[in-house]
């Protein structure tokens, strides 16, 4: 339970804290440490659910199983997509090296912006998994 609602206030917080740079367009570095606290709860949380699931503590239903797992998919396809997005924002570029060091800070802080959204958004589903879980659970 303690475990739970950890995954639940870490990922509003980055979610929140995300979402409001990004909205403002700057970026964050405190964001990504929050964002990382926030993942490493998602991993734990899996791995405590799988100890449990092996160790035959207490047999699941599907629905459980799935909400258990879900929040990793989410972090995982999230990280993915943020790879995506940098690439995208260079493909058109060219020669980074050659443009001034101006245009390279500003196509910085797009691909920084655009990682801080997509991140936001997983840190954000997470939140909405994490709370049906839990009304499901009290249910």
């Amino acid at each position: 339970m303690v475990l739970g609602i950890a995954v639940l206030a870490s990922n509003a917080l980055a979610g929140l804290w995300g979402g409001a740079f990004w909205l403002r367009k700057e970026p964050s570095v405190v964001f990504w440490y929050l964002l990382r606290i926030a993942q490493a709860t998602v991993v734990a949380q899996v791995l405590l659910g799988l100890g449990m699931l092996a160790g035959g503590e207490r047999t699941p239903d599907g629905l459980h199983v799935v909400y258990g797992l879900a929040p990793l998919v989410v972090t995982l396809v999230s990280e993915g997509m943020r790879i995506g997005v940098a690439q995208t924002e260079l493909a058109g570029v060219g020669d980074l090296e050659r443009l001034e060091r101006r245009e390279q800070a500003a196509i910085a802080r797009r691909v920084v912006r655009r990682e801080m959204g997509v991140m936001t958004v997983g840190a954000l589903l997470i939140v909405t998994l994490a709370l049906r879980a839990m009304a499901l659970g009290s249910g």
